[in-house]
């Protein structure tokens, strides 16, 4: 998996990209197919900076969550939360929908009953 950091209008501070790195590495233990992470922190407004998360996943569309705060880490930290609820919903899509097969249903007739 590869986990890229960007910015525009700026340049972060040290040790901001590293930390960014290792908590959205964490998103891995959600969904295993995950392909890349592009973290995009946009510096225009040095008082409110915004973060851009886009998961690539193999055989969905990308999830994408972005967040304002007043801090890098800040929005970050709020738009992970975003990310992996979109990762969840899409894990039980992928998972949660098989039918059963017919050598599991139960065709046994209670004689009780009849």
């Amino acid at each position: 998996m590869q986990v890229s950091v960007s910015t525009r209008h700026g340049s972060l501070q040290p040790g901001d990209q590293q930390l960014i790195v290792e908590k959205t590495e964490k998103l891995r233990r959600l969904f295993d197919r995950i392909n890349a992470i592009e973290v995009t922190v946009d510096l225009e407004h040095l008082d409110n900076p915004k973060v851009e998360i886009r998961v690539s996943a193999e055989h969905a569309d990308d999830s994408v969550a972005t967040a304002e705060s007043t801090t890098v880490i800040a929005a970050l930290d709020s738009a992970i939360p975003k990310v992996e609820q979109q990762l969840r919903r899409l894990k039980e899509k992928k998972t949660g929908h098989r039918a059963t097969g017919h050598k599991h249903i139960d065709t046994t007739i209670d004689t009780d009953e009849v």
